[in-house]
């Protein structure tokens, strides 16, 4: 069972369709110990394999059109935040905050990008809010990594202590992950089908997710990158985020191709809300489990008023086990379940070449959509979706007597050489030519600037090649449906 194979089976999809996917490997792309080309090449491969499925169905053909997954697109896409340029200027992708740091006994990583969390995380470590990086070491340095992260975690704030893969398999919190499937999907009720309009197939591009209407409750990076790939297929996109609660510019830029922003109050506002749910077709969310429910936005409750509505929910460490409440990036992931330390060296953690779990974790999660909406179309019933990137990280290091897996390395020692052949895949070392990324990047004029960006990765017959609109200033758009 190959990677693809493997992540089309967890979404439920039929296996003969496998035949309609073909790849493109480029030896060099995001070169890591770990298999990350081929978590990418599958991750996007089930994607796009479900916007061709759906693509068949509403256009009645008979045969689903053919994918091509290209690993240069791939690596492209899945470190769009650094392939983007506005008006010539690269993004800052981490503030002096969010780093690893020793401490007393191991490292810890924090994640302070935000205003917010980085309040939070010095008033953990007892600092005041304009702490520099020095005075934030000393203060580390002075503790145990456990002890950082229980402090600041308490406080509201990011942080975890590097563990080694064993560490974190003796971890209750990856006994609950590994318990549960890479994508975890069911029924949310008996609706009837609410059946699409059906497409011309002569339609240029083909856009399966037409008409679909989306409420974007996604932050940091995993949903806005589902959402940004449901708009490139056709779905009415519009993303609501809390006016008190600025995104980052360039990130909003990034992941905003294709969508409308607007900014919406749920705990003044609920009537303006309730009517986009009236008539939406998809809720992603994309917050710490549980914090939304106070608001009615548990996937159950969302049912009740929506019937036959699609739920996708993704997560940093899953809606269950000790860790469940708890807010998390891929950073935090990376350095918790021990894909830091498989990476770094003796000397130093390491990271994976993309932030891998967002991105393809996102992907997954818009194959888990365009799946629900599929199977809805023959049998109806609202559906639910749901994604965790400890999971993924899970698959990505699980040895191949562990996942049903056997195209996966196995894991390495943390503290092995990097040399060449450790950082690259096997059976990889043929196929086209990567010069880099430039074949898939493009350029459009937008409200933001002149804006250079990776163009998306999805690639079937008869499919669009790049979204209808760029992105557009946050919180920019009114409340409501096109």
């Amino acid at each position: 069972m190959t990677s693809i194979n493997y992540a089309w089976s967890v979404l439920g999809g039929d296996p003969a369709l496998l035949a309609r996917v073909t790849t493109v490997p480029r030896a060099g792309t995001l070169a890591a110990r770990l298999p990350v080309r081929r978590l990418g090449r599958a991750c996007v491969g089930a994607c796009a394999l479900a916007a061709a499925e759906l693509a068949a169905r509403r256009t009645g053909q008979p045969q689903v059109p053919a994918v091509r997954v290209d690993d240069g697109a791939v690596a492209a896409a899945f470190t769009s935040e650094r392939r983007l340029l506005v008006d010539g200027r690269a993004p800052v992708q981490f503030a002096p905050l969010s780093r690893f740091w020793r401490a007393a006994d191991g490292w810890v990583r924090t994640h302070a990008n935000y205003p917010h969390h980085r309040a939070r995380l010095s008033a953990a470590l007892g600092l005041p809010g304009n702490a520099s990086p020095e005075d934030v070491a000393a203060r580390i340095a002075e503790r145990t990594a456990v002890a950082v992260e229980d402090a600041v975690q308490a406080a509201g704030g990011l942080a975890v202590a590097l563990r080694s893969p064993e560490e974190w398999a003796a971890h209750e919190q990856a006994a609950e992950v590994a318990a549960r499937p890479l994508v975890e999907r069911g029924r949310l009720d008996e609706a009837p089908a609410r059946g699409l309009a059906p497409l011309d197939a002569g339609t240029a591009p083909l856009r399966p997710a037409a008409g679909v209407r989306v409420l974007d409750l996604t932050r940091v990076l995993a949903g806005p990158v589902a959402t940004r790939t449901l708009a490139l297929l056709g779905a009415d996109v519009l993303r609501l985020d809390a006016p008190w609660l600025p995104e980052i510019p360039d990130q909003h830029a990034d992941t905003g191709f294709g969508k409308r922003s607007a900014t919406l109050d749920l705990t003044t506002d609920r009537a303006a809300f309730e009517e986009l749910l009236a008539s939406a077709d998809v809720v992603v969310t994309g917050y710490r489990p549980g914090a939304l429910d106070r608001f009615g936005l548990a996937p159950e409750a969302l049912a009740e008023r929506r019937p036959g509505l699609v739920v996708a929910q993704v997560s940093a460490w899953g809606a269950y086990g000790p860790w469940g409440a708890r807010r998390g990036f891929d950073s935090l992931v990376q350095a918790a379940t021990g894909i830091a330390a498989i990476e770094g060296s003796a000397d130093r953690p390491g990271a994976l070449p993309a932030q891998a779990l967002d991105h393809g974790s996102g992907y997954l999660l818009a194959a888990g959509v365009l799946r629900a909406l599929t199977e809805q179309s023959y049998d109806g019933g609202g559906r639910f979706v749901r994604l965790a990137l400890a999971r993924t990280a899970r698959w990505l290091t699980a040895a191949p007597e562990q996942e049903p897996e056997p195209e996966q390395e196995p894991v390495r020692d943390p503290h092995a050489a990097a040399d060449e052949a450790d950082r690259t895949d096997e059976g990889d070392q043929t196929g086209e030519a990567y010069e880099g990324p430039d074949a898939w990047l493009a350029e459009t004029d937008s409200a933001l600037g002149r804006l250079r960006y990776a163009r998306s990765p999805l690639s079937f017959t008869g499919g669009p090649a790049d979204w209808a609109r760029p992105p557009v200033p946050w919180g920019s758009d009114t409340a409501r449906w096109a």
